[in-house]
């Protein structure tokens, strides 16, 4: 492990245990660490191409809601997890990619775009022994206003984003996204709205997606 490394690890790790220790302090109430669920939602579409493409993974029962226990070794394969994938997949347009808008794939051809990044994290953190019900890819609204998709990661100490467009890992509450809606814990075939209000937080920086 490369002594950059080691101090990008320890900074997310130490970053994360504030926003744990944070959760349950008062400063917390501020930045709430779960979203509020809304009704259903409609799947976007590049979710059922992709189910019609593999139905095997999305041919799943409903089940209960689960969250993961959150210690210093969960956020470990966490960080090593988004940083792995952000470093090996090159971004990619669809459009430059396949030829079309949209289409969510498993980038094992090392190029993607936000929802391959997704996939791909889900898909190791479930290899890994992680709960279905505790990945939960997310439509949002970015920086620019801009539609993208993340992973968020449901735990007993709040809800966090894997994402490819940093490399920190954040509650949802301090990404200064807007969240629109995600798959349900019981069921990733249904997707529920998001009760977030709040304008996603402007900024100058590229996007990566």
């Amino acid at each position: 492990m490369s002594p950059k490394f080691k101090a990008v690890w320890g900074a997310a790790l130490a970053a994360a245990m504030i926003a744990i220790s944070g959760a349950a302090s008062s400063a917390a109430a501020e930045r709430p660490v779960y979203v509020s669920i809304g009704g259903q939602a409609r799947p976007p579409i590049g979710w059922v191409e992709f189910c019609n493409e593999h139905a095997k993974e999305c041919a799943t029962t409903a089940s209960e809601p689960r969250d993961v226990v959150l210690t210093a070794k969960v956020w470990k394969d966490l960080v090593r997890v988004n940083r792995w994938v952000n470093e090996q997949i090159k971004p990619i347009t669809d459009m430059d990619h396949w030829g079309v808008v949209e289409r969510w794939s498993y980038p094992d051809d090392g190029q993607g775009d936000c929802e391959d990044y997704v996939l791909l994290k889900r898909r190791m953190l479930m290899q890994a022994g992680w709960p279905r019900e505790a990945l939960l890819i997310t439509v949002v609204r970015d920086k620019k206003g801009d539609g993208h998709a993340v992973l968020t990661v449901k735990t007993d100490k709040g809800e966090f984003i894997l994402d490819n467009q940093a490399e920190e890992i954040l509650l949802w509450s301090e990404t200064g996204y807007r969240f629109v809606k995600r798959q349900s814990q019981g069921n990733p075939n249904q997707w529920v709205s998001l009760g977030d209000t709040r304008p996603a937080v402007s900024t100058a920086a590229a996007s990566t997606r």
